[in-house]
Order: C-alpha cells, then structure tokens, then sequence
C-alpha cells in the first residue's frame, strides 16, 4: 500500500504490505526508487515479513530537501519513520547509497539484522590527481564567487559538475547535485564497529561503483558480519544473480 507522511519537514512517500510480524525496511541506491528492490521485496514477503519500501527525499514520489543535506539527515528521516510507525526493533536493508542509512542507522539503534547490499560508505584512498583537481576547483569557484556574485556562480558550477561529473550528477537536480557531493565524501568506516545486529553482506565481485575490497573491510570491522560475493555481477548483484541472491537473502531471514 502507498502512504505518504511528513517527516523531518518533508513528504516522504513509502510502501507497506502491513501484514507480518517482522519488519523489513528497504533502502535504495542513489538515483533509483522503492521499485528498484521490487524483487527484493517479494523475497521478503515469502518469508512472511512486512516489508516497508522508501523513496528516499529526493527520489520517487519524496519531497527534495531544501538544504543540503547528508547520510545524517537521510538516516534522522528514517529513525522518524520507524517510531511514527512503533517499530522496535527492524531488519535493515540497504543497497549502495542505502547502504549508508542502514550502517549510521544500525550504529545507533536496536536492529534485528542488517543487509548491505553493494554498499556504500567506505571512503576510497584518493591519489594526488585527484586532490590537485579538487583544490583548483575551490579555487575556481572562489575566484567565480568574487568576480560573478554567488547565483551565477552557482549557475555556472553546476553546468561545470555536470559536465565533468558521473551520470547519476548529470542527472540530478541543482540541489541533489550538492547533496551528492556530500554524501560521497562521508567515511562511515569509524560507524561500523558499534554494528552489534547480525550483518549479511551480499556484493557483487565485479562492482567497480563500490568495490569488493569495501566489504571485506566491513566484513573485518562490523563483529558479526558475513560477506557472500557472486562472480560476474556488478553493483547491482541483486539484479544481475537473481535466483542465488534470493536463496542468500532468504536463508539470512529465515534464520535465528
């Protein structure tokens, strides 16, 4: 069923099969909505669980933040949600930027289980190449500011990141540009120590977005983790190996 609720300031539209003891709550990647994890969902609901699927602010049929806002925000509009709907304690389920919520969620607050899948959250060693283009473009963007003012600045940085930047930033709006840009430099690996909930990492061994070298660090540092990886898939494993990532994910919910 499609409900709506206000939240943090904002309308965050969500799905609820209502029906089940156990909640599961499901967590998309960035640029995608609650129907990307339709096949999820079903497997959930096979194990007779009650599956709450979002649309992150900014995506699906949720209202976009009107700051800037980063994996904090995000996963404060999700802790709403759970005592809105007198939760006590979720299965978590995140894919990629999802994954994110679900590790500073699961850090802090009682979780039956938590699924990570192809997440994020590890922030990747950056060479000098990239620094020196990050610094000159705070420079650029200084020098734009001083000599432009700040709306046609801003007007022509986002055609300039745009440009320069992933599909996912092409695609966004002006605000989501800047929310992305946070997001991606926000390191969780100092969060994934306080994860005391059951961990099940499911990853793709052929994910270049988020690789498979992030979940073996977070298999080692999150205490009760286990990492299962399927061979010629990518960031969307649960996609690509349907048929074993439902026989994975369903084992995981069945057991004690």
């Amino acid at each position: 069923m499609d409900k709506d609720t206000q939240l943090e300031g904002l309308k965050l539209h969500y799905t609820d099969s209502e029906n089940g003891e156990n909640v599961i709550i499901l967590m998309h990647g960035w640029g995608c909505n609650h129907s990307t994890l339709a096949s999820v969902e079903r497997v959930a609901l096979s194990c007779g669980y009650r599956v709450i699927n979002v649309d992150f602010a900014g995506f699906g049929d949720s209202e976009e933040p009107a700051d800037v806002w980063g994996v904090e925000e995000y996963t404060r509009q999700i802790e709403a949600l759970v005592r809105k709907l007198g939760i006590a304690s979720p299965t978590m389920l995140g894919h990629s930027f999802g994954g994110r919520v679900g590790i500073l969620y699961a850090s802090r607050n009682p979780v039956d289980k938590l699924i990570l899948v192809d997440a994020a959250g590890i922030k990747p060693k950056r060479s000098f190449t990239y620094y020196r283009k990050v610094y000159t473009f705070k420079l650029i963007k200084r020098l734009m500011y001083l000599f432009l003012g700040k709306d046609e600045a801003e007007r022509r940085l986002d055609a300039r990141r745009a440009k320069a930047g992933s599909s996912d930033y092409a695609n966004a709006t002006p605000m989501m540009r800047r929310i992305l840009s946070k997001v991606v430099n926000e390191d969780l690996t100092d969060r994934l120590a306080y994860i005391k909930a059951p961990t099940l990492l499911i990853w793709g061994e052929n994910d270049t977005a988020t690789p498979l070298t992030d979940a073996k660090k977070m298999e080692r540092l999150i205490p009760d983790a286990g990492l299962v990886s399927f061979p010629g898939c990518g960031h969307y494993s649960f996609l690509d190996n349907q048929g074993q990532f439902a026989a994975v994910l369903r084992s995981f919910l069945s057991s004690d």
